[in-house]
């Protein structure tokens, strides 16, 4: 068996020897064949000459450095595309995700399962914020995406190498890699494990960045938020007749003077808020489909590094 390892990182100087340390111990345990791809997204810091020296002193190593910051996903993808290994394990470099739990999914693998992701039970180091807002991300990414996405789940996880091959035929921009990997639907299992706190640098993913990777999931996954759409302009149109017939009924039966300026006031308000949500929502699917048919690389590699070798590959790759 050969197992590749893919880590997308930004900034992560901190924890790269010590993650590439307990990597090796764990791919000693498996005795198995192994590749550990290190992709650099445009970090500012020491992290590319941590990965070139981590690759000249082992052979497995290999650095994937992009031209600037493409994103983490993009990342992902990048790892993917260079992965060789009959199955591939994802996961981050701030030792979040336990190498540890490795010999565990490749367990469940090998009893037949083509997906094996690693679900949270605890959360250690978080705030309540953090906590509140993972959870409320997991539930709305469940209602509002056509795909059967698991909570509770980060981008750790290991594949099979015919689930590899399906993912690498998705080439949409604005990806992202849970959906697709459920969205292939191949078997699937889970195995629980305590998340620790971050062991160094500071985390990349603020509650903005959270609202837009959940805009992406379910606009990626789904056209509900279309219908949505549709329902609300449906409601606000029959709410708006309904208004009107009671305010004819109230002028001619009842002869009351109505003057209505506030009730038009706030409902033309009204009106125009919905009408830019609708406009903003129907626009978000229009900019993808633009972004789509540009037909832009996903990542562009600045160079590539394994053992002694560094070769400068300024080619955008797809």
């Amino acid at each position: 068996m050969r197992l590749s390892i893919v880590i997308p990182l930004l900034n992560e100087e901190a924890n790269l020897r010590v993650l590439h340390e307990r990597l090796a111990k764990v791919i000693a345990e498996l005795a198995c064949d192994a590749q550990i791809v290190f992709v650099d997204d445009g970090s500012t810091d020491s992290s590319a000459h941590v990965i070139a020296e981590l690759a000249a002193n082992d052979q497995r190593v290999v650095g994937v450095r992009f031209s600037r910051n493409f994103g983490h996903e993009a990342g992902s993808t990048a790892g993917l595309d260079m992965a060789d290994g009959d199955a591939v394990v994802l996961m981050d470099a701030d030792l979040q995700d336990p190498p540890e739990l490795i010999p565990k999914m490749i367990e469940a693998w090998r009893a037949g399962s083509d997906i094996v992701y690693a679900r949270r039970k605890a959360r250690e180091g978080e705030t309540a914020y953090k906590k509140a807002t993972s959870w409320l991300f997991y539930r709305l990414l469940q209602f509002l995406s056509d795909v059967d996405i698991p909570q509770d789940v980060g981008d750790f996880r290991l594949v099979d190498r015919n689930v590899l091959e399906t993912v690498k035929r998705c080439r949409e921009q604005d990806r992202f890699m849970r959906g697709l990997i459920a969205w292939t639907g191949f078997r699937s299992a889970a195995v629980d494990y305590d998340r620790p706190e971050r062991a160094g640098g500071k985390t990349k993913y603020n509650t903005l960045k959270l609202f837009w990777l959940s805009l992406d999931a379910a606009v990626g996954f789904s056209i509900l938020p279309l219908r949505l759409a549709t329902a609300v302009g449906f409601t606000v149109m029959a709410g708006s007749l309904v208004m009107v017939g009671i305010l004819v009924a109230q002028k001619l039966l009842r002869e009351l003077d109505i003057p209505g300026y506030a009730l038009q006031t706030a409902g033309l308000f009204f009106l125009g808020g919905v009408q830019m949500l609708m406009l903003g929502i129907l626009g978000e699917y229009i900019g993808r489909i633009y972004r789509q048919s540009q037909g832009r690389p996903l990542y562009v590699v600045r160079e590539v590094i394994q053992g002694e070798m560094r070769s400068g590959n300024r080619k955008p790759m797809s």
